[in-house]
């Protein structure tokens, strides 16, 4: 037997698997979603760089090339891994600030703001974590200056990267509000307008800002001149910033949420991340009630069998997502009880092969980001990174403060504005997300490394609320040996308990598939678009050859090379 069938039935048991220390793999492979800066990281590992200095570059040219998509103004979660597997995942993620109340969106009816500000300016933005996380990387993990690391990040910045298509089509989808605050209208537009292709980005004010944090470190960006500025610029358009929201500012050392299953073991993000409790649960369903082939002569019977079983795990795992998960430092998240077998057993037990789980069936009271990046690094000694970085929607906020350069999040957006209200993405959230004062809100950002006896993947990708589907599916084609360069450019299908309806790519079901699902209730969004950005690093441990692939929807670039 072959295929995602066998995988269900062979390996997905939960149980113990030993921790085996990778062995060193000789190799240097970074893959993210931009070309410049994926040979900014590959730069820093052939000058003497571990994975993590790498990661630090790569990360900080990404903020720069992908205005849209991450940044300094912005944050993320960040897996790192030490050659003897030992795990940290730091999150960077975004506070709410000091000023922050629980219905600041809501209007005086109690309903979620007509002009969205949530999304649209600075009161949509949350005091950022990224510029921390880079100089805490640096300080505990990496072998170079900062300096160092930030310098072809300062260079671009300074010189410019020219526009492409992809920032063009972002960049319209923005237009109206970024039109409306002039300091990022003049940097990112031309006369107002989407710029034409190849128009040079320069980003000066940019450029003197990551000099502080080179220079300084943390208090180049948290404290002092630049910090003010931030203040200055936020408060002026609206925003409720104030100086303590950013000197108080942390990162969070948390364990990775640990799956084991056979002799695999995957590593993912806690909360507020919610992409690790979600894998765990996925995959813990399916160990408590595997996929059974109905008709195994018949693949393309069992190909819409297995859309519909992994349809309603999903569905299932986002359930718990809406209203159990939130910031662990707010929030008692009963982790253990989420986990449990006989749990799990339960949730799969309502799940009927014929027909589709309306997703108001599934009891809960919810009463009580569409981009961002990923870069994924590997150094020689066996040292990973797997991170996902955002500012959430395509140029955050909108909102460029004129003095530092700093194009600001609308991660506030991912808090639940009011119980049981969707969000930009269509998620909806309980009290566990609700808005506090130097809160983090929840993320669907799902850094993953996975290792077995066969092979090692570091993979990730951005997607909103559609990353965990998609690094789901990745992993599920991780274990069943799938190549990269097919396991990144695989069709996406994705569910998230509400809106109750399969979401997928224009090209992942045939018209028969189609027509077989919905004669099961299921209803079907074509989303219209491809979706996602996935990059990925693939050693196999038996002959210890590397790979890696950068998602073809993308214009990202995966490079491997020996060491010197």
């Amino acid at each position: 037997m072959s295929g995602i069938s066998a995988l269900f039935i062979g390996l997905l048991i939960l149980g113990g698997c030993a921790n085996r220390p990778p062995a060193p793999t000789g190799d240097l492979a970074v893959a993210s979603a931009h070309p410049l800066a994926t040979q900014a990281g590959m730069r820093a590992l052939r000058e003497g760089g571990n994975a993590f200095d790498a990661a630090i570059a790569t990360a900080a040219v990404l903020g720069v090339v992908e205005p849209y998509s991450a940044g300094i103004g912005g944050g993320g979660f960040w897996l790192l891994q030490q050659p003897d597997s030992t795990n940290i995942v730091l999150d960077a993620r975004e506070k709410a600030p000091g000023r922050s109340t629980r219905d600041m969106y809501l209007d005086d009816a109690g309903d979620v703001h007509p002009d969205k500000l949530s999304i649209n300016g600075p009161l949509a933005a949350g005091i950022p974590g990224q510029p921390a996380a880079f100089a805490y990387i640096n300080e505990h993990f990496a072998e170079r200056p900062l300096s160092a690391n930030l310098k072809d990040a300062i260079r671009i910045a300074r010189q410019g990267f020219r526009v492409d298509e992809h920032y063009r089509s972002l960049a319209k989808w923005r237009l109206d509000v970024m039109r409306r605050y002039p300091p990022t209208a003049a940097t990112f537009l031309t006369d107002g307008e989407v710029p034409p292709l190849g128009t040079l980005i320069r980003q000066p004010a940019l450029a003197d800002t990551m000099e502080a944090l080179a220079e300084e470190g943390f208090d180049g960006f948290y404290k002092g001149r630049v910090a003010q500025a931030l203040i200055d610029d936020v408060q002026a358009a609206g925003g409720i910033w104030e100086g303590q929201d950013l000197a108080d500012y942390t990162v969070v050392e948390r364990e990775p949420v640990v799956i084991d299953y056979g002799d695999t073991r995957i590593w993912a993000a806690p909360p507020p991340s919610s992409g690790g409790i979600a894998l765990a649960q996925m995959f813990g369903m399916m160990s408590q009630r595997p996929f059974q082939a109905v008709h195994p002569d018949t693949p393309a019977t069992d190909s819409i069998a297995r859309t519909q079983y992994l349809t309603e795990v999903m569905r299932r795992a986002y359930r718990d997502r809406a209203v159990y998960l939130g910031d662990p430092d707010f929030t008692d998240i009963p982790v253990q009880h989420l986990r449990d077998p006989d749990y799990l057993r339960q949730r799969m037990a309502s799940v009927n092969p014929e027909k589709a789980t309306p997703s108001d069936s599934l009891e809960g009271d919810l009463g009580s980001g569409t981009h961002t990046t990923h870069l994924s690094v590997l150094d020689a000694r066996g040292h990973k990174v797997s991170a996902t970085l955002s500012i959430n929607l395509p140029f955050g906020s909108a909102f460029m403060s004129q003095q530092t350069g700093v194009l600001l999040n609308n991660e506030m957006d991912d808090f639940a504005i009011k119980p049981g209200v969707p969000n930009a993405y269509g998620l909806v959230g309980g009290e566990a997300n609700s808005i506090a004062p130097g809160k983090r809100p929840l993320s669907s950002m799902t850094p993953t490394i996975i290792e077995s006896p066969e092979r090692t993947a570091i993979i990730g990708t951005p997607g909103g609320s559609r990353i965990i589907t998609m690094v789901f599916l990745g992993l599920l084609d991780v274990m069943d040996d799938a190549s990269a360069d097919t396991i990144v450019a695989r069709p996406r299908f994705h569910h998230q308990y509400l809106p109750d309806v399969i979401q997928h790519e224009p090209d992942t079901f045939t018209e028969s598939e189609k027509q077989q699902l919905e004669a099961m209730g299921y209803g079907l969004k074509d989303v219209g678009r491809q979706y996602g950005n996935m990059q990925l690093i693939l050693r196999d441990n038996q002959t210890g050859e590397t790979t890696a692939a950068a998602d073809p929807r993308g214009i990202g670039q995966a490079i491997v090379q020996p060491a010197p």
